[in-house]
């Protein structure tokens, strides 16, 4: 059987929220690179966090919602025999029929042609939302969805999750998630007319709905992931060995009823400490994310992230310095180290193009000089193809992220005579502003300021303003001439 050749671009991901957590509104749609900025408890944690849960959900962010469920747990011929009651020739027929639509040359195959009970069962789930809640609460820590609704506000209003999916133009598929404080209800649709096939592709044989799983899969690749770094992974990095999986496990919400005397970490903590403790180097990792792990080693870390496999018990994260003949447990090494070993390791061994890393405030603990370079290292995720999402607070980052840009512009310009491993363009980054009781707004990109918050500006002003009165006040004290 001849495989389907089809490459397919990720869709655009749009996300609305209205009255979740501290934030007022948002409209948000995912870019190859989104940047969070504004202040703390303002709601960059809780937009993220909210993404990952989505991500889980849907497990990603496909043309079609669960498309890897379709081939890893549903048996097509029994479903519909026991769903629908059809006999096994009725059913012989429609796969027939499904078969031939895929197999004909020049005919788009669409998401209509496929069997109707998959498409009811699709089109239901987006209508349940027992999986968004039981997700949500697990990521957020919650006993109820309700937690979720606004809790900066005097008045209770309604928390409304928007998430929709399109191709260009075209929309592929949503679902609108709503909480009066009662209950959570869900709603949502996947278009019909969303193209899963050209027709240019030949396949040559096929023989049942398992072969057209396989074919339908083909463009997807391998089935991308999400993955998140917590603003406390420096402390778990120093503390992971004393944790055991066991406890991980049953220090979810989900173990809460069987362990209630064990306080509970949040799906995302949870998620974070069992990639630490179950650590191990799978070979998953293609040799270009392995070299942006290298790089994030000796440009930033200026030494290496060892791992140390006891024969018993979990593994024991090292650092050797450069040159040095010992290495450094992790609470023996600087808040650098244990904040970005992390990243190396997700880098070396869990990362993939065409993942997303959500990676909260990675500029934490880190000199001017070190924010600037892992803005260059985040730009050379992006060119290969992991799209990132980033908390932060760094004005140095923002204006390293602003260079890359115009890095880009230059390159359009064919003024580079090599192309560089680190720019961006002003399509691929969002860069979005939190403000408590506000709108959440993006912040284009200029050519001259970059991306500049304009609270930044703010701040920078008033303590020059504040500067040079105080120095006023020196030299009078000292009779001398006031400063200009």
């Amino acid at each position: 059987m001849q495989k389907i050749k089809d490459i397919q671009k990720p869709p655009d991901v749009h996300i609305s929220v209205e009255n979740f957590g501290p934030i007022e509104k948002a409209k948000i749609d995912l870019r190859p690179l989104t940047v969070f900025v504004g202040e703390s408890n303002t709601g960059k944690t809780y937009l993220s966090a909210l993404i990952y849960a989505l991500y889980q959900i849907f497990e990603g962010f496909d043309r079609i919602p669960w498309l890897n469920l379709i081939g890893s747990h549903l048996n097509f011929r029994d479903r519909s025999r026991i769903l629908s009651a059809q006999p096994q020739e009725k059913l012989d027929r429609e796969v027939i029929e499904v078969l031939e639509k895929l197999n004909t040359h020049g005919r788009p195959f669409t998401f209509s042609d496929l069997p109707v009970d998959v498409r009811s069962w699709m089109q239901s789930n987006l209508k349940k939302p027992i999986a968004f809640k039981n997700e949500l609460q697990r990521c957020f820590n919650l006993e109820s969805v309700s937690n979720l609704m606004r809790f900066t506000s005097g008045t209770c209003s309604e928390m409304r999750v928007s998430l929709k999916l399109r191709d260009g133009n075209q929309s592929l598929w949503f679902v609108d998630m709503h909480n009066s404080g009662s209950n959570l209800t869900a709603d949502g649709s996947v278009n019909s007319d969303i193209v899963l096939k050209s027709g240019e592709a030949e396949v040559l044989e096929m023989f049942d709905f398992q072969d057209l799983v396989a074919l339908l899969r083909v463009p997807m690749q391998e089935v991308a992931e999400s993955y998140y770094l917590p603003a406390a992974r420096s402390g778990i990095m120093q503390s992971h060995g004393v944790i055991a999986s066991s406890l991980v496990d049953r220090a979810t919400r989900v173990g809460l009823e069987r362990f209630p005397e064990i306080p509970t970490f949040s799906g995302i903590i949870a998620d974070f400490l069992k990639q630490i403790i179950n650590y191990k180097e799978r070979g998953r990792s293609p040799d270009r994310m392995i070299d942006i792990a290298s790089a994030l080693e000796v440009e930033v870390l200026r030494g290496k992230i060892e791992v140390k496999r006891p024969a018993a018990g979990y593994p024991e994260f090292l650092y050797r310095p450069q040159k040095a003949k010992q290495s450094l447990s992790m609470s023996q090494s600087s808040s650098m180290i244990s904040e970005l070993a992390p990243l190396v390791l997700f880098l070396r061994g869990i990362v993939r193009p065409g993942d997303t890393l959500i990676i909260e405030e990675p500029e934490a603990h880190l000199h001017p000089r070190a924010q600037t370079k892992i803005a260059l290292i985040l730009a050379r995720l992006v060119r290969v193809g992991v799209r990132v999402i980033i908390t932060t607070h760094s004005d140095w980052l923002l204006e390293q992220i602003g260079n890359l840009i115009r890095e880009g512009e230059v390159m359009k310009l064919g003024k580079n005579k090599m192309e560089p491993t680190t720019w961006l363009t002003a399509e691929e980054v969002g860069a979005w502003l939190f403000r408590m009781d506000e709108p959440v707004k993006e912040i284009p990109f200029e050519h001259i300021a970059g991306i500049e918050p304009e609270e930044y500006g703010e701040v920078a002003e008033k303590l020059y303003n504040r500067s040079v009165d105080l120095r006023t006040q020196l030299e009078e004290a000292a009779g001398g001439t006031a400063v200009e």
